[in-house]
């Protein structure tokens, strides 16, 4: 006979404590720490648990009591389900507050390295509207809120364009509106759907793997390119011609469009970097600009989604990379100095033998910090792991008249060797921005015999920074660190660490 499992816990009329990692809030109940969903600190909440293990716990709010006085109505409509934005009943100078104390966090409990003050966090300008990059998937099977399961609500089309909902991979959301990007993407998207609805066309089948419409991204410039690439699965004569129809009903509809593209993926993932990318109307690119420096970016090219908030930290990057070290005045004295450290100027510095810097930027994607602080270096030689996008670091450089950079394409732990040093040059400064996994043992391995006087690593994920930070302490000591915004109404933030040679 089956056991019968145990019910678990309703909790009621807690008083929800703090932030927590992943978008969550916490709540001490007893001696179990319960992790809860949509919940702000001083909210008075029931709540159910849903899953509980031997020192935590997970639940939802089933009841909101008392709303904290810090709570704030969420403006998109499909705040709670979507799986994005889940701090937009927090205030956003609370989320600084957070982000700046799990950047902390991070770097004290995961590092356990010598650390300065951390720097106030740098706040977005814009906190609706500002990502440059959007991705919807199509699927034939919508998600239904627990509301719309229980009134029996009967859906004339199951076919969804929007995001995938959390824990599923054969849902979409559907997404009516989303503040991500200007609203443009809206129009985009939904006149898409349509378009599919009246014509009849085929959504993507994750089960079976198939469907003609797949997914779709829409990147946007700062200086009014736009570029919107879709997905398809094309098996057949008559697939082909219907996306072809499709593709030529968004290019009238939307003249704006100056970068049309579309693939043709049958394999089992929705990545697309090893795919052909065909254009169908406009050029196979857009620019965004930076300080009066324009850079190429292609469908396959990474660059920083909130484009405004990439400028700031790029500035910071490049601050910590050049300005010069500032000892204790107490201890060399100098009024210049005291006045240079009250200024907090970025002061350049020169190579050992005094003709300029050479500085490594790896991971450099389309060669963005590269271009960015090339004037200030004797040499600048970026590495990346996809080959599309060191072409576009060459075309960037290319098209600004930076003539002192050098790109380099392939896995970073294969290219940044000891070997590779010796040829090109020992660095002054490594400048590094990995992906969320962070860096490879071996490349900092490398980077320790290189022993470059300054390391700049801006990082996307301060857990696995503070992780490579204590590989590092024992040649490098953490002299800044930055923490900088660049998605609001989510727990992810930026974090700049500057480290001197001891």
């Amino acid at each position: 006979m089956a056991r019968k499992k145990k019910a678990l816990p309703l909790l009621e009329g807690v008083t929800i404590e703090a932030v927590a990692a992943e978008g969550k809030a916490l709540v001490r109940v007893d001696d179990l720490v319960v992790f809860v969903p949509f919940a702000v600190p001083g909210d008075v909440v029931d709540l159910q648990v849903t899953k509980k293990k031997h020192s935590y716990a997970e639940a939802e709010v089933v009841r909101l009591l008392k709303p904290s006085p810090d709570r704030i109505a969420p403006f998109c409509p499909h705040f709670g389900v979507c799986g994005g934005c889940k701090w937009q009943i927090l205030p956003y100078e609370l989320q600084l507050r957070a982000k700046q104390q799990q950047v902390m966090d991070a770097l004290t409990r995961i590092g356990k390295v010598e650390l300065p003050p951390c720097q106030p966090i740098l706040g977005s300008k814009r906190t609706q509207e500002y990502r440059n990059k959007l991705e919807f998937g199509f699927a034939n099977r919508r998600w239904l809120t627990k509301e719309q399961i229980r009134s029996g609500e009967a859906f004339e089309r199951q076919e969804s364009v929007g995001y995938h909902a959390n824990g599923t991979f054969d849902k979409i959301l559907p997404i009516e509106e989303c503040h991500l990007m200007e609203p443009i993407n809206d129009r985009i998207r939904l006149a898409i759907r349509d378009y599919a609805y009246d014509h009849n066309l085929t959504f993507f089948d994750a089960r079976e793997h198939t469907g003609l419409l797949r997914g779709m991204m829409i990147r946007l410039s700062n200086s009014g390119g736009l570029m919107l690439l879709i997905q398809f699965v094309i098996e057949t004569d008559v697939e082909h011609q219907q996306a072809m129809d499709l593709m030529a009903y968004v290019h009238e509809q939307f003249p704006e469009i100056t970068s049309l593209l579309y693939v043709n993926n049958r394999k089992f993932n929705d990545t697309f970097g090893d795919l052909p990318v065909e254009v169908f109307a406009g050029d196979d690119h857009i620019f965004l600009e930076m300080e009066g420096l324009r850079f190429k970016v292609g469908a396959k090219s990474f660059y920083q989604t909130n484009t405004e908030q990439a400028y700031e930290l790029y500035k910071v990057a490049r601050e910590f990379a050049f300005e010069r070290p500032t000892p204790d005045p107490s201890r060399q004295g100098g009024e210049w100095l005291r006045e240079a450290n009250e200024r907090s100027e970025a002061l350049p510095l020169t190579g050992e033998r005094g003709e300029g810097l050479l500085v490594y930027d790896l991971y450099t994607g389309t060669g963005t910090i590269a271009n960015f602080v090339a004037r200030q270096a004797r040499q600048v030689i970026g590495i990346e792991y996809v080959p599309e996008a060191i072409e576009d670091a060459k075309v960037n450089s290319a098209i600004n008249g930076i003539t002192n950079t050098q790109f380099f394409a392939g896995d970073m732990k294969d290219i940044l060797t000891d070997a590779f040093i010796a040829e090109h040059g020992r660095p002054d400064i490594i400048i590094t921005d990995p992906p969320r996994a962070g860096m490879h043992a071996d490349v900092i391995k490398v980077i320790l015999n290189a022993a470059p006087s300054r390391i700049v690593y801006v990082s996307c994920n301060p857990a696995t920074q503070a992780r490579d930070l204590a590989l590092l302490d024992a040649a490098y000591k953490v002299t800044r660190i930055q923490p900088v915004d660049m998605f609001p109404h989510t727990q992810h933030v930026e974090n700049v660490v500057q480290l001197v040679r001891r």
